[in-house]
């Protein structure tokens, strides 16, 4: 009787463990997912022709230029910022952090650039940087959510 009780009580607990990691894995999905949505709405926002950008030199990270939005891209910034911040609270791996704030970088970069240009005057390498920030994201947050690999290529480049 007592060996049954135990066996229940450890198979409940296991049933509430899974239950409890599927639950988290679905809230990291809903967040990654808004994350990457953001990130795009504020990507296309800068590659408005009529978006007002400027930028300032970052006073703390020397070479790093900070975009500013004017009050039409100022809830792109917002969305962004709050993604991002949700993003870093729930990730539960340190490398999935990391990737957020590289790709947030690289945003913020074309941001910055495209303040003092036109959308196709863009460097094609800040593009291929974003690029490559985005996968390695993608790539970070498949790997803490238990999704295997994606194939060579799969996302590089979109646009």
């Amino acid at each position: 009787m007592l060996l049954g009780g135990w066996l229940s009580t450890r198979n409940q607990d296991q049933l509430w463990r899974r239950d409890h990691a599927r639950q988290w894995r679905d809230i990291r999905l809903t967040t990654y997912r808004d994350f990457l949505t953001a990130y795009r709405e504020y990507l296309a926002f800068t590659r408005d022709p009529n978006a007002t950008i400027s930028a300032i030199a970052h006073p703390y990270r020397p070479g790093t230029m900070m975009p500013f939005f004017d009050e039409s891209g100022r809830p792109y910034v917002e969305r962004l910022e709050a993604a991002e911040s949700a993003a870093r609270l729930v990730s539960e791996q340190p490398a999935t952090g990391e990737a957020v704030e590289q790709l947030l970088a690289q945003v913020r970069a074309i941001a910055a650039t495209r303040a003092a240009h036109m959308p196709e005057a863009i460097p094609a390498e800040e593009y291929r940087s974003l690029w490559a920030a985005e996968s390695h994201f993608l790539a970070t947050a498949r790997t803490e959510l238990g999704l295997p690999p994606m194939s060579q290529g799969a996302g590089a480049g979109l646009t």
